[in-house]
């Protein structure tokens, strides 16, 4: 979902893994379908990490968790699971793509958040929709400036996959590297907007856990947040990848600063993991 989820945002590296950690590993160049020589159609291995993040957006409450997940890469000419996560590519040219990908936030329970005690908790969201990507500019032989306007729907779990809203986050995102792979970084400027339904979410508080500390409040749709965030990752060897990233949030405009659950108008993220390999197909992959 947006980024913004209870817990972190993160791309997923394989259908398991958790949003939490993808602006970490830039994603490839977006150029014509033609073989990549340098890279194994996919991987299999083990992604770790560890990551502390506001419980929910506005939360003067944080939450930290760490993870041990299979690591699964596949670049495949449409559908691709890869650092930028999980997607099905609809057009792919040298300056404009458009994909299909979801990615799954972590949950937040209640019990740890001081404000929303008392109130059910806050589910993983797994959200799902398209990706506009457009290439700005191209600074040097190893780096490129994107537009990246993604549109998805979060669907809660364990509530029957019931919708929760739309959210939109457009951003710019800068990638450079060292152009064999072994250190990337990138940093994003950009912004998350959600309808009623989203913000109700994470905002509303409902007359029966309404308290005389808590009142009712009903969320209105707008402006989530302003985001900007760094990421670097780096190759040990060619089978070990080290990575982290720091991210903040403000929320200093966002449209629900006066409901009871909002608490902070700025929020930082910080995460740090690694990826091992431990196989690779001796088929190359597609970009």
């Amino acid at each position: 979902m947006p980024t913004s989820l209870p817990i972190l945002r993160v791309s997923l590296w394989t259908c398991l893994c958790l949003p939490m950690l993808a602006a970490l590993a830039p994603a490839s160049a977006q150029q014509q379908p033609v073989p990549a020589p340098d890279l194994p159609l996919w991987e299999v291995g083990l992604f770790g990490g560890a990551a502390s993040t506001p419980a929910y957006p506005g939360a003067d409450d944080r939450s930290a968790r760490a993870l041990v997940l299979p690591l699964v890469i596949y670049r495949g000419k449409i559908i691709r699971a890869d650092r930028s996560g999980v997607s099905a590519r609809l057009i792919n040219s040298d300056r404009v793509e458009l994909d299909l990908g979801f990615a799954l936030s972590l949950p937040a329970r209640s019990d740890d958040v001081a404000a929303r005690e008392g109130m059910p908790d806050l589910n993983s969201l797994l959200e799902f929709g398209p990706r506009l990507k457009v290439l700005l500019a191209e600074p040097g032989p190893n780096s490129r400036v994107r537009l990246e306007l993604p549109l998805r729907v979060p669907l809660e779990l364990r509530n029957g996959f019931a919708r929760q809203g739309l959210v939109f986050e457009p951003r710019v995102v800068f990638e450079t590297g060292d152009g064999t792979g072994k250190w990337q970084a990138d940093a994003t400027a950009g912004a998350v907007f959600g309808n009623a339904r989203l913000h109700g979410y994470f905002y509303d508080v409902a007359p029966r856990y309404a308290t005389a500390s808590r009142p009712e409040y009903d969320a209105s749709g707008g402006l989530l947040m302003t985001r900007l965030g760094l990421s670097l990752s780096r190759r040990l060897t060619p089978d070990w990848r080290v990575f982290g990233f720091t991210r903040y949030d403000n929320h200093s405009h966002a449209a629900n600063r006066d409901s009871p659950l909002f608490r902070k108008t700025s929020g930082v993220s910080v995460g740090a993991g690694f990826t091992w390999t431990i196989h690779r197909s001796a088929a190359r992959a597609w970009e």
